[in-house]
């Protein structure tokens, strides 16, 4: 009898021991998965949930890195309410967390500045159409500035902006200028929409073949929005295009597409 107590004793604190280890181990997990103190830890932590579709935290790990000043987190909300991507779609909080970014000092070369760029990008389009029930009005004049701000960063889509803005005048030769100068800015960094419209500009000026490759080439590669207005464009340059021509050009196209693949 007091054998098989011993030996039930003995069971019992094995599994005693077994419990408590594995309780441990789980708050030890359970304690790793919580975001850290330091913001960029938590922005990390945030990323890693959304890429996991965890939504809802990645929410909350964005903002407490964001409160925490991480200027990624704040880009990342942005972007979120932008797109109704894991919330409810809200341009006017998108535009306040881009306003937020632009408002920060940055150090001059920093890794940061590309989100300044961005933001200050994002700023503009929202001031070109405005945001219906709030106090963001349309204003050509102050997108013009956000994009040009932009450009001066490096932003590809706001030197495709200013270099179309240029490009619209048509009413000089300095204007005509200078819309090539952004366009190609803009086209070098993979900006299709400008690679399309620097194109349009090279076949105006009887750069025949050079101009509707390049149109063809973005007209390839352009996200949906923007194959509906390069489209159009391609289309009436090819159809006033000789046989020869529309061959060396489709041919310079493919050569174009195959570079960067």
């Amino acid at each position: 009898m007091t054998a098989m107590r011993t030996v039930e004793f003995c069971k019992v604190s094995v599994l005693s021991l077994v419990l408590s280890a594995t309780m441990a181990g789980s708050m030890a997990i359970a304690q790793d998965a919580k975001p850290k103190s330091n913001p960029w830890e938590v922005f990390r932590f945030g990323f890693d949930a959304y890429r996991n579709g965890h939504k809802d935290q990645a929410l909350q790990a964005y903002r407490d890195a964001a409160e925490q000043g991480n200027i990624g987190a704040t880009w990342k909300l942005g972007r979120m309410y932008a797109e109704g991507d894991g919330v409810s779609q809200d341009d006017y909080a998108a535009y306040s967390f881009f306003n937020e970014i632009v408002q920060r000092d940055v150090e001059p070369g920093s890794s940061d500045e590309r989100f300044i760029a961005n933001a200050l990008a994002e700023l503009g389009r929202y001031s070109l159409t405005g945001i219906p029930g709030s106090p963001v009005e349309s204003d050509p004049n102050a997108a013009r500035e956000y994009f040009q701000r932009a450009a001066n960063y490096g932003s590809p889509v706001g030197q495709f902006e200013i270099g179309k803005m240029f490009f619209e005048q048509k009413r000089s030769r300095s204007s005509i200028r200078q819309a090539g100068l952004w366009l190609k800015l803009a086209a070098e960094k993979g900006h299709e929409g400008a690679r399309a419209m620097l194109g349009n500009l090279l076949f105006q000026s009887g750069k025949v073949v050079d101009g509707l490759a390049m149109m063809t080439t973005a007209l390839e590669r352009a996200e949906p929005n923007d194959r509906i207005w390069i489209r159009p464009m391609q289309e009436e340059a090819f159809a006033v295009t000789d046989e020869i021509n529309r061959r060396n050009a489709i041919k310079m196209s493919e050569d174009m597409q195959s570079k960067t693949r």
